[in-house]
């Protein structure tokens, strides 16, 4: 939504998009109307655009780009820029981490992993969470969330490892109907090539021990071959890249994974879940 107190507010990237975008249609001597006709967003939307009231979205970057770029990926490299300014602070730092990254392995507990979740269930995630954020700041962040995707369909491929809590199978978030399309699309994504997905039983402990106590992890490799580990808790995060930390790390996650159940059971279990939602 445009206000005019996002003039004051607006990120240096949105304010530059703004200029840049301006001088461009000025010299292709076009009205707000005419570029709005030429990306697929009314005049208004375009001058909200230019004012900083309403920073480009990613969509309309994307146009601008096709419409006004000319080749020089300007608007193409403000999409990464706008991206990284939506994500909390904690969370930068590896954001651009996770984009680049060659394997991404992920370990879940309460709520569906960030990279796996529908618009519609991270809407209704960030939405409900404390303390309320406007409705603008929901709409950045899961904007920002589903920008994320672009890493399973990326080239060069990435390998995304995942290994979800089946408590967060059964914690449905929003509805029953959004509890629904959301599992659907983690099998969706389960039978990619590219993803490993395995659900940790609720049961896993009893023998006595359950390697993903000590909770949510995040492991990446780096194109250069380095590798990092990522902690996230109550809004607080630690980055970490010494190595024998982080073997620490990966050494738990493997037994995290070993714990749980394989990729076609953990299909079957989340389809039988999607099917007693109906």
């Amino acid at each position: 939504m445009a206000r005019a107190e996002n003039k004051e507010t607006a990120s240096p990237t949105a304010r530059l998009v703004a200029d840049v975008a301006r001088k461009l249609r000025v010299r292709k001597g076009w009205t707000q109307e005419q570029l709005g006709n030429e990306i697929g967003f009314s005049a208004a939307a375009v001058s909200a655009m230019e004012t900083c009231a309403q920073p480009a979205s990613d969509e309309m970057l994307v146009h601008l780009e096709r419409v006004l770029g000319d080749g020089l990926e300007i608007f193409e490299q403000a999409r990464v820029y706008m991206r990284m300014e939506k994500y909390p602070p904690q969370f930068k730092n590896y954001a651009g981490l996770e984009q680049k990254a060659v394997v991404v392995r992920l370990y879940a507990t309460h709520v569906i992993h960030g990279l796996f979740q529908t618009e519609a269930y991270a809407r209704a995630l960030i939405g409900g969470g404390y303390p309320p954020l406007p409705e603008q700041r929901v709409e950045e962040l899961v904007e920002a969330r589903m920008a994320r995707k672009a890493l399973f369909d990326r080239e060069p491929v990435a390998t995304i490892e995942l290994v979800l809590e089946e408590s967060a199978l059964n914690r449905p978030i929003g509805s029953a109907d959004l509890a629904r399309e959301q599992l659907l699309r983690l099998a969706d994504h389960a039978k990619r090539r590219n993803v490993t997905l395995q659900v940790l039983p609720m049961d896993c402990g009893l023998n006595g021990e359950c390697a993903g106590a000590y909770g949510e992890l995040n492991l990446i490799e780096t194109p250069e071959h380095d590798h990092l580990a990522y902690l996230e808790i109550q809004d607080e995060s630690l980055l970490i890249k010494d190595p024998a930390k982080v073997s620490t790390y990966a050494q738990r996650y493997a037994r995290i994974r070993a714990q749980a159940l394989t990729p076609r059971e953990s299909l079957g279990l989340i389809e039988q879940l999607a099917g007693e939602q109906r």
